[in-house]
C-alpha cells in the first residue's frame, strides 16, 4: 500500500523575496547587534514592556524589572560576531536566529545559539523575546 504523502507547510523565510523589506531586515540585525553591544537603557528601549527572555542557568526566564537587573542583559559585550544568520516574518511579526560569538573583558567567549522574536510597534519594532542555548 501506497501512502499519500502530505505537503510539507513551511514558515515564510526571508531568503524568499518579499517576506520582509529589506530595510526592516538590516533594520533588525543591527537593533540584534545593538542589543548585545548597546547599553541597558539602549536594550530597554528596543524591548516591548513584559518582554521575556530565556537565558542559561542560572538566569533562567526572565521578564519585567528582573531583566535589567540580570548581569548578562545589563552588562554589555565588547565585541560581538553574529553567523548562521536566519529571518523569518511576516506582516508585523519577525524571528532571527543566529549563532553568536561574543566577548567581555574578564568572561569567556560566549558561544550560543539564539532567536529573537520583534514585533512592529507603529512604525518601530520592539522585541518581546529573546532566548540564548550555549553551543559548545
Amino acid at each position: 500500500m501506497i501512502s499519500a504523502s502530505r505537503p510539507e507547510r513551511r514558515l515564510p523565510s526571508a531568503r524568499k523575496p518579499g517576506s520582509l523589506p529589506a530595510q526592516d531586515e538590516a533594520a533588525l540585525w543591527d537593533m540584534e547587534e545593538r542589543f548585545w553591544t548597546g547599553g541597558v537603557d539602549s536594550a530597554r528601549r528596543m524591548s516591548a514592556k513584559g518582554a521575556v527572555f530565556v537565558f542559561p542557568y542560572p538566569a533562567g526566564i526572565l521578564q519585567g524589572d528582573a531583566l535589567w537587573r540580570e548581569r548578562d542583559v545589563a552588562q554589555r559585550w565588547r565585541s560581538v560576531v553574529m553567523s548562521e544568520r536566519y529571518l523569518t516574518g511576516t506582516g508585523d511579526v519577525a524571528v532571527l536566529a543566529y549563532r553568536v560569538s561574543a566577548e567581555r573583558s574578564g568572561d569567556p567567549i560566549c558561544e550560543a545559539l539564539c532567536t529573537s522574536t520583534y514585533l512592529r510597534d507603529d512604525t518601530s519594532w520592539v522585541r518581546l523575546t529573546h532566548q540564548q542555548t550555549p553551543a559548545h
